[in-house]
Formats: C-alpha cells, sequence, structure tokens
C-alpha cells in the first residue's frame, strides 16, 4: 500500500509525464498477448509470420492470421487501464502515450497524443505506390486485400527487422527523457528499441513506474513496482 501511495504522489505532483504501453494492457481487453500461449495461430509461431520474408513468400497466409487478430481485436472492448489514460491525459499538460500495441484500444478509449511504436493494425500500405489508408473491417471481404492501383496490400504494422516509422523513436525518447514521472504498463520490457525508453528516462531523472502481473526485464531498474493487473491499479493512481 505505501508503495501505491508513493505511485500515486508521484502522479499528482509531475506536471509532464510518459506512459510506455505493451501487450499486457490489451490482454485484460480479452486479446492474446503476442508471446503468450493464447498468441498462437494454428502451427506457426508469430514470429514466423510478422516478418516481411513470410510476406514475400505467402501473403495469403500471412493475411489469414492478420484477418484472425482483426477479427478478435474487434470484438474487444477498452478496459478500466485506457480509460484511466484518458482521464491523465486531460489532467497532465505534458503528457505523452508511447504504445508498442497495434489494436487501437487507445483510440477507441479517447486517448490523444499516441505514439504508436509500432505501427497500427487497422490501417494498410500499398506494396506498390506507397498508400496509406485506414480499414477498420473485420472480416476483410478479399484476401489478400489490394490497392485502388491494383497493388499488393499489406498491414501497416511494424514487423520483425524493419525500421520504426521515421522520426517515431526520437519523438519517443524525448517524451521519455522530459518526463518527470514514466509509467511501465503491461510491458515484458524485452523488445528493442521500445525497452531503451526505460533506461533513457532514467538518466533523465524520472521516477519510473512499473504497473504488470509479474516481474519483467525492467522491475529491478524502476522506482516502484506495482504487481496486479492494470485495470485495477491505474484507476488508484488517479
Amino acid at each position: 500500500m505505501a508503495e501505491l501511495e508513493q505511485a500515486r504522489a508521484w502522479i499528482a505532483a509531475a506536471t509532464s509525464l510518459a506512459v510506455l504501453t505493451g501487450a499486457g494492457i490489451s490482454a485484460e481487453s480479452g486479446i492474446p498477448t503476442f508471446r503468450g500461449a493464447g498468441g498462437l495461430w494454428r502451427d506457426y509461431k508469430p514470429e514466423e509470420l510478422a516478418t516481411p520474408e513470410a510476406f514475400a513468400r505467402d501473403p495469403r497466409l500471412v493475411w489469414e492470421w492478420y484477418n484472425w487478430r482483426r477479427e478478435l481485436i474487434a470484438k474487444a472492448a477498452p478496459n478500466a487501464a485506457h480509460r484511466a489514460l484518458v482521464e491523465l491525459e486531460k489532467r497532465k499538460p505534458g503528457f505523452t502515450l508511447i504504445t508498442q500495441n497495434v489494436d487501437g484500444l487507445h483510440d477507441r478509449a479517447g486517448s490523444g497524443k499516441i505514439l504508436k511504436l509500432h505501427g497500427d493494425i487497422w490501417r494498410m500500405r500499398c506494396t506498390a505506390c506507397g498508400a496509406n489508408w485506414s480499414d477498420r473491417r473485420a472480416p476483410l471481404p478479399k484476401l489478400p486485400p489490394h490497392c485502388a492501383c491494383g497493388g499488393l496490400a499489406r498491414p501497416g504494422v511494424v514487423w520483425f527487422g524493419e525500421p520504426l516509422p521515421d522520426g517515431m523513436m526520437k519523438e519517443a525518447e524525448h517524451a521519455a527523457s522530459s518526463a518527470q514521472v514514466v509509467l511501465v504498463i503491461g510491458t515484458s520490457a524485452v523488445v528493442h528499441p521500445a525497452a531503451s525508453l526505460i533506461p533513457c528516462a532514467r538518466q533523465a531523472g524520472a521516477k519510473i513506474i512499473e504497473i504488470n502481473t509479474e516481474e519483467t526485464a525492467a522491475s529491478a531498474r524502476v522506482d516502484c513496482a506495482l504487481r496486479g493487473p492494470a485495470g485495477e491499479l491505474l484507476p488508484l493512481l488517479l
């Protein structure tokens, strides 16, 4: 309880705050985590499907997986943790939400300033002309989908082996290093470069508060580790 009170005091006093979210916050809405047993699809590991090589080899198979994921996500709703972050954004003049999630639940909850490190599953990008557009149909009527120009469309997400969107990491590093408090929620803290934001913020003097159901790679380097579901703990910090 003392840790919860300390975290609440730090958040109350801060004018600038950055939040890093991972799959754990979405798991509370019923979306399987990328690395958990529920994240497996048929006989494939996600790491074998979320690559440019897999898409080049069999675009239909990759799209079948993304279509399945989109259908799962479409049935999910933002939870209390997503809503608490919206409230926090309203209260803090300097607020940045940095997410590793591609599911769009932060948008649906009402968050405004979001840096989507790994892209957005509801966007598509043409592999021929480079067009980028939103498509929220689930399921998709035709696989694989195509652009108006006739080119093959791919999901608007960052795959293994691909760089983050231009300038995205620089903006995230700036937000983390200029925040007085950084909340790290539901992330395993093993995926880089996102995981590097934690030492970046610590070096700049921010207080780091971790919210997770279990210990992570970052736990030893945070100022306060709160164990439990974000949907229960985050509202208590407001």
